[in-house]
């Protein structure tokens, strides 16, 4: 099975939506007493199959927020988003983190937890029923989900290769 190569994108082409998942106060203590940072994982997308997370850490908010923005930026992906919902059955793994991704009817919503359910919402997948099993680390989570929304592939692009038409490629 051929894997499709993961197209990349500049952020500076598209108008991104930024969603902040995650938010930790890190403490370190040292000698001298307690220093605290925080960590932010971001997810963005522009609603239209692209999506990307970042993860940035700082001693104030707003720029650990900042440079997670720019980290997930640097890390955009396209998504194949056929009639609002995934072509097929993907799984994804990160990690402890594996999820399921299963296409859904038309209607359904995006049925999916917390960090998961950002990412999918941020590519433009209206309709999906998505499973987290193992880890709950949501940096975790939105790794392997962007892993098995990397590894879906076009229905068209399918057709194409198989010399089929795309009846025939939904019906098995």
């Amino acid at each position: 099975m051929s894997k499709l190569t993961i197209q990349k994108v500049k952020a500076s082409e598209i108008e991104l939506k930024e969603k902040v998942v995650n938010i930790r106060r890190v403490t370190k203590v040292t000698k001298g007493g307690r220093t605290f940072t925080f960590s932010a994982t971001v997810v963005v997308g522009n609603g239209e199959g692209v999506v990307g997370e970042g993860q940035g850490k700082a001693r104030e908010v707003q720029e650990a927020i900042k440079k997670a923005i720019d980290d997930a930026k640097k890390n955009l992906v396209v998504v194949p988003v056929f009639r609002g919902t995934i072509p097929h059955v993907q799984f994804g793994k990160f990690g402890a983190a594996k999820v399921m991704l299963r296409p859904a009817s038309q209607g359904t919503g995006v049925i999916a937890g917390g960090s998961m359910r950002a990412i999918l919402e941020s590519a433009g997948i209206k309709d999906v029923l998505a499973k987290s099993k193992g880890g709950s680390n949501p940096a975790n989570v939105i790794k392997a989900t962007i892993d098995a929304l990397s590894n879906l592939r076009d229905p068209y692009t399918v057709s194409k290769n198989r010399g089929v038409s795309m009846e025939k490629v939904f019906k098995g």
